[in-house]
């Protein structure tokens, strides 16, 4: 019953003084929801930036071949050749815990199109492991075979964009397309996936919704070689224990560059060092940013002692006459830090509801992901209420302090 009392007399002390506050609950309300709408598009961009890394393999190791100027090309050519077959076969037959490698080939491509539509997308010519060690799904068909590799098949594989850009009518498989000169038969259309990004800090990968795949044989000897161009754009290895990719990325970039004549025609992506970057990368700006959003909670804070402390002063004769009829230091203090954590709860749960709601706006105006961090609403809802008790307790001190006969006298 005494509780009971308590939470009544604090809702009809706060209730008496609506405006205000209201006004000291818009700084628990600000700091709790910008706490929640940080670290909630934090967490969906790790999510969405983990999934992308995700998606090339944490147990590969990819090798991309850099792009130059003619003139460029032309002095680096005395030196290098720019990625080979043999480059990659002495990787796997050198490194060890290799257990699985592909490699691909970027084509001029000036014409791709099928008897429906015309395409400005690209076709690549990969081996046949190419389609697994990219971790990549088929809707429809197959991926074409070893065999089909070796004896340079006119066969193609569609990303799931380009199948609904060429077929629109969705009728992909079995279809002839054209790349350039050579007519090819689609045999395959992969699954859409939720991302598909251009570039991750500066590095380029995935498109592969956009792109045509064929035979890496049938890109060799059916297409024609690029002035001053390399045999291949890139390849990738995968190995046996994702624990291993740093010492054998190591050993590769030796061993390349060694074969390169230390000419930089060459980039070395290893994901899962993107991986463990990209993880205290966000580490580091969900501190910041949770720093800079608890000085609002902080503020809050502030603006709770600063009511409670003129509250004190308001209510002075009424702590006198308590104390006169009764009430302890204690009870005076209790009914104080009520009141003080009051506002703090009711500000924590008004600013999870402002926090949803601004994660939501700035995910629909910015088009960022946003993953809804339930440790995230807790911490800041259990700081929001550890605020309301400590900076409600020097003002309930103090008030418990005064002397019940100069209260009473008290004008």
């Amino acid at each position: 019953m005494k509780y009971q009392a308590l939470l009544k007399d604090t809702a009809a002390e706060l209730a008496q003084h609506k405006l205000r506050t209201f006004l000291t609950l818009l700084g628990m309300i600000f700091g709790v929801g910008a706490v929640i709408a940080m670290l909630n598009i934090g967490e969906g961009a790790e999510r969405e930036a983990l999934k992308t890394i995700e998606t090339m393999g944490l147990r590969n190791l990819i090798v991309e071949g850099k792009t130059f100027d003619e003139k460029t090309l032309l002095e680096q050519r005395k030196h290098s050749l720019g990625l080979t077959q043999s480059d990659m076969q002495t990787a796997v037959s050198t490194l060890p815990g290799i257990t699985g490698f592909s490699a691909e080939r970027s084509l001029d491509t000036y014409a791709l199109l099928s008897h429906h539509a015309k395409s400005d997308a690209k076709a690549i010519g990969v081996s046949a492991s190419y389609m697994e060690l990219s971790n990549l799904a088929f809707a429809a068909g197959r991926n074409f075979t070893e065999q089909e590799d070796l004896y340079a098949a006119q066969v193609a594989v569609l990303g799931s964009q380009l199948a609904q850009t060429l077929f629109p009518e969705g009728n992909a498989l079995g279809q002839p397309v054209k790349v350039n000169h050579v007519w090819l038969k689609v045999i395959g259309v992969l699954a859409s996936r939720d991302q598909d990004q251009q570039e991750f800090q500066g590095i380029k990968l995935g498109g592969e919704q956009n792109q045509l795949f064929l035979p890496l044989n049938t890109a060799t000897s059916r297409f024609r070689s690029l002035p001053l161009g390399a045999e291949l754009s890139g390849f990738r290895l995968q190995l046996e224990d994702s624990e291993q990719t740093a010492m054998t990325a190591r050993a590769l970039d030796f061993l390349l560059k060694q074969r390169h004549k230390d000419i930089d025609d060459y980039q070395l992506v290893v994901p899962a060092a993107l991986l463990a970057q990209q993880k205290q990368t966000q580490q580091i700006f969900n501190i910041v940013m949770s720093c800079v959003a608890g000085i609002s909670l902080l503020v809050g804070g502030i603006g709770i002692m600063n009511i409670m402390l003129a509250t004190v002063l308001e209510r002075t004769k009424e702590i006198g006459l308590l104390r006169a009829v009764g009430a302890t230091k204690r009870d005076i203090r209790l009914q104080f830090v009520a009141e003080s954590f009051a506002i703090a709860i009711a500000g924590g749960i008004l600013g999870i509801l402002f926090g949803i709601i601004l994660s939501e706006l700035i995910a629909f105006y910015s088009e960022w992901a946003v993953s809804w961090s339930i440790p995230a609403i807790v911490l800041s809802f259990s700081i929001c209420a550890l605020i309301g008790i400590a900076f409600g307790v020097y003002p309930a001190i103090k008030a418990s302090e005064l002397d019940p006969i100069t209260a009473l006298q008290t004008d």
